[in-house]
């Protein structure tokens, strides 16, 4: 097939590690870090969390990501709220980082740049990190640190300040593609997920799932899918 966009999930798909391990010392230390704002209310801070991410996933593109989070965020727990907005800042770009404690030490020889290299080949293929667009930047360039790679290494990222759709919309992946003027016929989606990454095949995209930390929340079945490991992902990039 001629492919000549890339668009590559984050968590569970270049990152090794359980989705669900993620989340969990997450919140955990996020937790901790607003307890030190006067949050104290664990149970009421990570409800408010979620139904600011439930927004965020809902999201019609009538607004960005970010603004959804913060109209939901501050509707939970007050508008005093949003003067934290600039520590969480500071968060994710600090302590946040010890949440690499959940990657699988297994896994720690994967070589994710040379994927990317193999992904980009001789054409210079766009290589576009897609990963759902629920954090601030500052928050994804944390989690690239963690395997040893930066937003340079990538012709753009996806997060909540520019983003006006969530996976498994396919509308997600249409802005993308509208951002990079590129059709979804020479365009493929690589993720663990089938239901938030392969919700690219219903944009027109192709897809391949990779099956080592697949997160298949809804039990679907794969079988329709091109799919393999993180290895055999990296055979199939060089036969691009």
């Amino acid at each position: 097939m001629r492919v000549d966009t890339v668009l590559i999930d984050l968590d569970g798909t270049l990152i090794p590690m359980e989705q669900q391990a993620f989340i969990d010392a997450y919140f955990s230390d996020l937790a901790r870090f607003m307890a030190g704002y006067g949050y104290t209310d664990a149970p009421a801070l990570l409800g408010a969390l979620m139904r600011g991410v439930k927004a965020m996933i809902q999201n019609d593109g009538g607004a960005t990501n970010r603004e959804r989070f913060w109209a939901v965020f501050c509707k939970e727990l007050g508008e005093g709220v949003r003067a934290v907005e600039p520590a969480l800042e500071g968060f994710y770009g600090g302590a946040f980082d010890a949440v690499r404690r959940v990657l699988d030490p297994a896994a720690a020889g994967r070589d994710v740049r040379a994927l990317l290299a193999l992904l980009r080949g001789e054409n210079r293929r766009t290589v576009y990190l897609a990963t759902n667009p629920l954090f601030p930047p500052v928050a994804v360039e944390t989690r690239l640190r963690w395997i040893g790679l930066t937003p340079a290494d990538f012709d753009g990222i996806t997060t909540y300040d520019n983003s006006r759709y969530c996976k498994p919309n396919p509308a997600y992946y249409t802005e993308i593609l509208e951002r990079l003027g590129r059709p979804p016929e020479t365009a493929l989606m690589i993720g663990n997920n089938p239901s938030d990454d392969m919700s690219a095949l219903k944009a027109g995209l192709s897809g391949y799932l990779v099956t080592d930390y697949l997160e298949n929340e809804y039990n679907m079945d794969i079988a329709p899918f091109r799919r393999g490991s993180f290895a055999e992902l990296t055979a199939f990039a060089a036969g691009l």
